[in-house]
């Protein structure tokens, strides 16, 4: 028997796997996950049919089981459907409709699979928001590429949005019903990025106990989403470019090349232009990947956005905190509008959740946000602290404490970036960087994304002069800080004019 459903299924274009007992049965599916059906006898020595059912749930619940049986009318056959076999056929059985049950099966499979894929994909969850000229520009540009297979590449600040509009052209395409797959490119080292991407054999590396599709072939018929796609090391960028040119991959470990036919859309929140002058980005992948490019404006470009968005987050957050929020105070509005939203549109809906959270009236109070969106001005007036004669105040750290504070809250603005954080606070970039280290508040990579170097990493002459002027205007604004700051700004001040000088005599 077991030969003859190796054979007929074969004959019909399956890839079989047979084994003689369930406890063998058991252990391939272990250490080769994936299998899309099972078909097994209802009684076998050892371990029998339904033993074998509920061990290959406990490690893959979702694949489907076909019982073959003697005995249709028995209680175990029934207890086998309860447990959650597809179904089970009576011996003998004719070729035909063993073989229409197992296209029955694998079609149930397939289905149960995409109402999964529909459920994440969920268009209350996931649908774009915007009235603001920009925005209707992208909805336009959106129905016109949707139904092509051209690469696109999405840029734009992060929080923007940029996944939601891969995700509408899509929805927007000619197979929305096939998968949508997505990987950040900066989230994995080089040796992982690749095996999550091409896939690989069994025995390709250490760990490898079984073969795994890669991504590029998952995505086969939908749409492949590579986010960050501006951190994807150059070896990477190779392997990319060659399967975007040949439309074939090669998994790890293995000789046999695969026909992909997957739509690819990148999206990045480099600038990839800049990356490609200075050799960090291919130039070739580039204009592969920037064949039709989008670009996501921050919100503080599309304000009028800002009140639909709102409405959005208030009724998404009301269905899952079972809230009945009906909007939000002009008030409220008003500084939601003022402010600057360095994190876009994923910060305004982290604040609009919190503010649903903690609101016990009907609209949304002002004091429910969070104090950098509601201003500089009333965090001062509220956060004045209090002295009592008895306990006094210590005033060195209640002021190191508010000026850690401007400082943290003048680099969100900047996005991190030290230059224009020191211009919002009216200092020099040294001053900055004094304060910065007096304080304890440590350096990210990123900080100094903003400064314009040289080859060797000097600041450029523009860049010098920028100081220069900063510290200019600082001294003519400074007060009186203490005589230990002063002294130790001047000599910050003093080590900057020798390098400049150092610096001129080398060009000289």
């Amino acid at each position: 028997m077991l030969e003859f459903l190796e054979y007929v299924l074969k004959k019909e274009g399956y890839e079989v796997s047979s084994v003689q007992e369930s406890p063998k049965a058991l252990e391939l599916l272990s250490e080769k996950p994936g299998f899309d059906l099972i078909i097994s006898d209802l009684r076998m020595p050892d371990l029998d049919g339904l033993g074998l059912l509920k061990g290959s749930h406990e490690i893959d619940p979702e694949v489907p089981f076909i019982f073959m049986t003697a005995y249709a009318s028995s209680e175990t056959a029934i207890e086998a459907l309860k447990l959650g076999a597809f179904d089970y056929i009576t011996k003998p059985f004719q070729v035909e409709e063993l073989t229409n049950l197992v296209k029955n099966a694998l079609l149930a499979r397939n289905l149960r699979h995409q109402v999964r894929v529909l459920e994440r994909q969920r268009i209350d969850e996931d649908n774009l928001i915007g009235t603001s000229a920009p925005m209707l520009e992208i909805y336009k540009l959106i129905g016109t590429i949707a139904p092509t297979d051209t690469t696109i590449l999405i840029t734009g600040e992060s929080g923007t949005g940029k996944e939601l509009v891969a995700r509408a052209i899509h929805q927007a395409s000619l197979s929305p019903e096939q998968p949508f797959v997505s990987i950040n490119c900066g989230a994995f080292p080089e040796t992982l990025l690749e095996s999550e991407l091409f896939g690989y054999m069994k025995g390709a590396f250490t760990g490898a106990v079984h073969e795994k599709k890669g991504l590029l072939e998952i995505a086969i018929g939908g749409t492949l989403f590579l986010d960050e796609v501006g951190a994807m090391p150059p070896s990477m960028q190779v392997k990319i470019l060659r399967a975007l040119q040949e439309k074939k991959i090669r998994r790890i470990g293995g000789t046999q090349e695969i026909d992909i036919d997957a739509r690819l859309i990148a999206a990045t929140n480099q600038d990839l232009e800049r990356a490609v002058k200075e050799g960090e980005f291919r130039e070739d992948l580039y204009y592969r990947l920037a064949v039709i490019p989008i670009h996501i404006p921050p919100l503080r470009d599309r304000k009028p956005d800002i009140v639909p968005l709102v409405r959005h987050f208030v009724q998404k957050y009301n269905e899952r905190l079972s809230r009945n929020i009906k909007g939000m105070t002009e008030e409220g509005l008003a500084c939601l509008e003022e402010y600057s939203w360095p994190g876009n549109v994923r910060e305004l809906e982290n604040v609009i959740e919190r503010a649903v959270t903690l609101e016990s009236s009907e609209f949304i109070q002002k004091e429910r946000l969070p104090e950098r969106v509601r201003g500089q001005v009333e965090t001062q007036e509220t956060d004045l602290p209090r002295i009592s004669a008895d306990q006094g105040l210590n005033l060195e750290e209640y002021l190191k404490t508010v000026e850690r504070q401007i400082i943290e809250q003048a680099l969100e603005v900047a996005e991190g970036n030290q230059t224009r954080a020191s211009q919002i606070l009216q200092v020099s970039y040294r001053s900055l960087r004094h304060r910065l280290d007096t304080l304890g508040l440590k350096k990210k990579p990123k900080d100094r994304s903003g400064e314009r170097r040289d080859g060797e990493g000097r600041r450029t002459g523009s860049e010098r002069r920028m100081v220069k002027e900063q510290a200019a205007k600082a001294k003519g604004q400074q007060v009186e800080e203490g005589s230990e700051t002063e002294n130790s700004e001047a000599e910050s001040q003093k080590k900057e004019d020798s390098i400049q000088k150092k610096e001129e005599k080398l060009k000289g």
